[in-house]
């Protein structure tokens, strides 16, 4: 499972997810990218299995990016438990996902396999994504 080392602060506030994300947005590394369309939390336990869905289903062919880290951690307090007393003890991590996102990079692999492996990953995660494919950079010189 994907977890900070160490973290400066044990709890964090809730947060808000408005707007599109401006930073990572882009295919920077693969050929073809699983790239989010609504705003979620990601858990650490999706990630691990949408990458395990995903190298699975590329016979560990291909190369697979990760590019969100479960950095927040999410608080839980006790079953039957009565309200106050503070804030509950960490539970586990996700990560912020804003729309527009990519999460999985893929290279090595043509594009029927791709679409497949990432709509397997895609299922595993609890935000709607859709698969996109690097538009190459268009060296037009005379322009």
């Amino acid at each position: 499972m994907l977890s900070p080392k160490r973290v400066k602060f044990r709890k964090m506030f809730k947060g808000r997810m408005k707007g599109m994300a401006t930073r990572g947005a882009e295919i920077s590394f693969g050929h073809y990218g699983l790239q989010a369309v609504e705003p979620g939390w990601v858990s650490n336990r999706q990630i691990e299995a949408a990458r395990v869905a995903l190298t699975r289903h590329i016979k560990r062919g291909g190369k697979v990016w990760i590019r969100i880290f479960p950095d927040k951690p999410i608080t839980k307090k006790p079953a039957e438990t009565r309200m106050g007393k503070g804030k509950g003890s960490p539970e586990g991590w996700v990560a912020v996902v804003k729309p527009g996102r990519v999460m999985f990079e893929l290279e090595g692999v043509d594009r029927k396999t791709a679409e497949i492996a990432m709509a397997l990953a895609a299922a595993k995660l609890g935000v709607k994504s859709k698969f996109v494919v690097r538009e190459e950079a268009h060296s037009d010189a005379g322009d």
